[in-house]
Parts: C-alpha cells; sequence; structure tokens
C-alpha cells in the first residue's frame, strides 16, 4: 500500500469506513464463531446475532479502550461523532454512535492492511 493510498483512507468520510467495518466485524466474527464453537447453524447465527449488533459493539469498545493507540481512538472517534439520521428501533443513540465507532475502526484497520491488529481485537469479543 502506498502513501496515496494511506492517504485517501485517512481522509474516508467515517460513514465509510463505518459501511464497510460492519461487514469486517460480521465476518471476523463468523469466522470465530465456526473455528470456536459448536452447534447447528441455526444456534450459530443465534450467537453470532448476539454479538454482531449495536448493543454488543458498543459494550465492546469498553473491552477494548484500554489497548487501543490514540490513532485508532481517533478513527473510533470520528465514526462515532459521526452524523446519523437515524437508529435501529433495538439500540439507543449512545449504542448506535459507539457501535458506529468500533464500525469505522475496523473499516479503517482493514482498508490499511492492518489484519494482525483486527485479530488481536476480534479475540476480545467475549463469545
Amino acid at each position: 500500500m502506498d502513501y496515496e493510498d494511506i492517504k485517501l483512507i485517512k481522509s474516508m468520510s467515517p460513514q465509510k469506513l463505518a459501511f464497510f467495518g460492519d461487514a469486517v466485524f460480521e465476518l471476523m466474527m463468523r469466522k470465530r464463531i465456526i473455528f470456536e464453537k459448536t452447534g447447528h447453524i441455526g444456534e450459530l447465527n443465534i450467537l453470532k446475532n448476539k454479538n454482531v449488533c449495536c448493543k454488543a459493539q458498543s459494550d465492546f469498545f469498553d473491552d477494548i479502550k484500554d489497548i487501543l493507540t490514540n490513532e485508532e481512538i481517533n478513527i473510533y472517534k470520528r465514526g462515532r461523532n459521526a452524523h446519523v439520521n437515524n437508529t435501529p428501533k433495538k439500540a439507543s443513540r449512545v449504542e448506535y454512535h459507539r457501535a458506529t465507532g468500533i464500525e469505522a475502526l475496523f473499516g479503517y484497520l482493514y482498508l490499511t492492511g492492518d489484519k494482525e491488529r483486527l485479530a488481536e481485537l476480534i479475540q476480545k469479543v467475549k463469545i
């Protein structure tokens, strides 16, 4: 990845980072579940839904906030503070914003190629 790519990613809107990061977070969670848990697909899907939602992602921030770098916190805050027009019915506004921050962070780390850091963070999710 060259300097121009990094520059583009760093200037990307937090909404775009979160849009992409939502998929990254879910994919990584699904991977953890299939490797670490047993059960039929319906049970695994319930577990995935429990961990890939606004409330769980919001709570996840509390589990990782002390190990985030300054740059990661800045990306998280950009996502958390992004303007949104609506929130899901099952989440509070605070939970939704915090989850958006997590998604922005995951999108950023993936796009910048820091797969090792993503793997480290996703292991902190309590499933």
